[in-house]
Parts: structure tokens; sequence; C-alpha cells
């Protein structure tokens, strides 16, 4: 999509000189005074306004500072044939991004422009981060603004000052673990260990050595005493992943110590007292496992006190920018590249994969662009095989019709708004960004 310039000047030769240098790669307007400006840039916003300090019987500056006011003010660049130190201070003071004498070296010009808009963007991106990572603090850094995440966010400011032993239900891979540590880092035992086991990994024997400790002798290869997780985690939070693989005997003591507070170590008869906040979680469904028989009723209800679903990524793809932003940045400085963006039909791949490996593989797939991508932007060729073969399937002819309709509505939109594409926006109910994306979906140039 073009970037838009509007060219303010009252001299002829300049502003069509102008909009010839810059009309291949900008879609430009002009104006000879303020007012034309003025009226052009509220019917139709641009990204830069190039004007000249003297507009006849106008003031140049006094039309900038009038632009700044706007809601979504443009990069505002000055022009003038009577440059002077004092001047340029002035017009950088009050807003310019920058400011060229007469006559205009277009090279230079150019050079500006293109500096002004990637500043830009990159200020708004760094600034939605921001944002975001300042709305997501408290969960400890989880990211998203979606409806699914703030219901999530919601749950965890909730019951993170409570003792209530949670349960957290999710795909693989949607973070189920940086929410137990959220609901630890927002509770009254912040300051004591969060201590992690993934059952999972481990044969019943050795998970219940893990979990609760063992004397000396108490099996084969246990040469001395170990200190268990449950007593690793004293006074704080101990998280168990996966709890729909343990096996059964484990089940029975899990649900003592959630019942009575006591447990033995593996082969001692010393009763310990376990001041313990469990948080469990499963990407199984433990109540079909409850009545199939292969995970304990009664376990099952002292772990479902608080529920809390982690929705998969399919589910709030809007995240999908903010995460991927996020990735970028921790990526460029673990592996020491330089900080860079995905171009538009990259984040269109992302935004649109169906991610079965939820925020896990999105992860994965940016740490492969950033290490493997070699341009100053990275692209859909960077990304992962999976998401360059989803990125271009052949449309369905369900999917052919829907577009054929969508480009009709588009060209009646802008028919009755007179090729005025904010008022098309607004006709179709759609953001003036998203009807650009359209119409360069389509190739529809405007006339």
């Amino acid at each position: 999509m073009k970037k838009s310039l509007l060219i303010v000047d009252d001299e002829k030769h300049t502003r069509d000189g102008l909009r010839a240098a810059f009309e291949d790669h900008y879609e430009v307007a002009v104006a000879s005074n303020a007012a034309g400006a003025l009226a052009l840039f509220e019917a139709d916003p641009t990204d830069v306004v190039i004007t000249d300090l003297r507009l006849g019987a106008d003031d140049g500056m006094d039309l900038m500072e009038r632009l700044l006011k706007r809601p979504e003010p443009p990069v505002c660049i000055m022009m003038t044939a009577y440059g002077s130190v004092d001047t340029a201070v002035d017009a950088m003071r009050r807003g310019a991004y920058d400011f060229v004498t007469k006559p205009v070296n277009i090279d230079r010009l150019e050079m500006l422009v293109r500096r002004s808009l990637r500043e830009r963007e990159v200020q708004a991106e760094n600034a939605e981060l921001r944002r975001e990572v300042v709305k997501s603090r408290a969960p400890d850094r989880m990211i998203g603004r979606s409806p699914a995440m703030e219901r999530v966010f919601e749950t965890i400011r909730q019951v993170a000052p409570s003792k209530a032993t949670v349960l957290i239900q999710g795909e693989s891979g949607t973070g189920k673990e940086v929410a137990a540590k959220a609901i630890h880092t927002l509770s009254l035992r912040a300051e004591k260990p969060f201590v992690a086991v993934h059952c999972a990994a481990l044969s019943p024997q050795l998970l219940e050595s893990e979990l609760f400790g063992h004397e000396k002798g108490a099996f084969t290869g246990a040469g001395e005493r170990r200190i268990g997780r449950f007593e690793q985690a004293s006074g704080g939070t101990l998280f168990l992943d996966e709890i729909g693989e343990i096996d059964p005997t484990v089940q029975v003591k899990i649900l003592r110590v959630l019942g009575e507070k006591t447990f033995e170590r593996v082969g001692g008869n010393q009763m310990l007292t376990a001041d313990v906040r469990l948080i469990a979680a499963t990407n199984k469904d433990l109540a079909a496992m409850v009545r199939e028989g292969t995970f304990r009723e009664d376990l099952f209800f002292r772990l479902h006190v608080v529920p809390l679903t982690m929705p998969p990524l399919r589910d709030h793809r809007e995240d999908i920018p903010l995460l991927v932003n996020a990735f970028l940045k921790e990526m460029a400085k673990e592996h020491g590249k330089p900080h860079r963006r995905f171009d538009t039909q990259a984040m269109e791949a992302m935004e649109s994969y169906g991610w079965p490996g939820n925020i896990r593989e999105l992860r994965a797939a940016v740490e492969h662009a950033v290490v493997l991508g070699s341009g100053d932007e990275l692209t859909l060729r960077d990304l992962p095989s999976a998401l360059r073969a989803a990125a271009s399937p052949a449309p369905a002819e369900g999917e052919l019709n829907l577009a054929r309709i969508e480009e009709t509505m588009i060209r009646k939109a802008l028919a009755e708004s007179a090729e005025n594409r904010t008022l098309a926006a607004k006709k179709l109910g759609i953001s003036r960004r998203t009807l650009h994306r359209h119409l360069a979906q389509f190739g529809i140039q405007k006339h």
C-alpha cells in the first residue's frame, strides 16, 4: 500500500515538479494554499505534508500547526526560499520533522520522506508494544488485548491473592506455565519459590521421589536423602504440568497432601507438613478421564476449585502482531541480530495460519525468521515451510465468489463516494487501512 503525500505550494511549477518526483512511489495530492490543503486533508488524511513556508497570503507554519493538532497528524516537512538557521530552528521547535531550502534538492527531500515514514512506523510499533507491556505487566508479561485473553487476565487477577487451587486447561503451547507464574507473581507468596514439575517426563517411581523426596536406601540407586519439590516449594507455589499423565498411585498421595497438608518421603516414616499452593495444568479432558476411570474423581474436584482455560491462538488471532513484536525484540537481543519487522505478506500469513502448536509454535517461527532472515525486512520466505505452504493454497470456488462480491461492493462504495477512500471505508464499515489492503488485493487504482 502506497503512502500518501500532500504538497502545498503557491508556485505551480514547484507543485508540478514535486508531484512528478514522488508520484511513482506515493499517492500525491497538491494544493496551492492553506484552505485547499486543509480541505484535502480533512477529506483524505495523508501520511506526509510538504509545505512552503510562504503560501501567498497564508502562513505555512500556521498550516503546519493546525495539521499537527489533528487526531492523526501527518509528518510535516517545511520548504522555503528564505532559509535561515533561525527559521529552521523555529520550524523544528513547532513540530516540523525537518526543513529544506529552495531550490529543493529532490534526493534529500526523498530521503527525508522515507526516513520520516520509517521512524513513524517504528514509533507506532514501540508505543503499541509499550502499552501492551504496561497493560499486561500484572499478569507477568502475558501479552494480549483480545476479549479471550482479557478474560484470562481477569481470572488471574481475581484468583491470585487467594489460596485456591487452580486447574489450568488448554492445548499444548497456549502458555499454561506462563499463566501459572503470573498467578504466583500476583499472589501473597510471590517472594517464595515457584517450583515447576513436568509430570509426563517421569516414571511413577521417579515422579513420586521428585514430588515427595526420598530417604537414603529407599530404592535401588537412592544413595542419599533427597528433598522433594513439595519441600522445595514451601511457602510458595508448586506447579504440576501435564497432571493428566500421573499414575493412580501418585494421584492418591497428591490427594492426601491437598486434603491433610501432610506427606512422607519415599522410604521414610516422618510426617512432613506441606505449606504449598498447588496449580495444575493439563491438555487433556480430565472430566472425561474421570468418566473413563483413569483419573480420580476426588482429586479432580480438589484441583478444579478454580478452572482457567487458556485459549488456542486461532481463537485470538488479533493478538498475533503483539506477540510477534515481543518475540522479534526478544530474539534479536538473544541472537545478536538487528531488530527488524515482518513485511505485510509475512504478517498476513502469520495471522491466517492455524497454529496447531499455538504460541510456542509462533515463537519458534519468529526465532527461525530472525536467525535465517538476511534482508532489511523479514519476509514470507524467512518463515518455516509450513507457513509458506499454507500462505498460498488454491482458492475454493466459494472463496472466489466471495472475493468477487467484496470487489463489487468496494467499487460501488468508491463510486458513490466520488473516489473518496475515507468516505468509502465508512460506507463499508471498515478502516481506511483495511480498505487500502483490499484495493491492493483487487488491483483497484485511484482515478
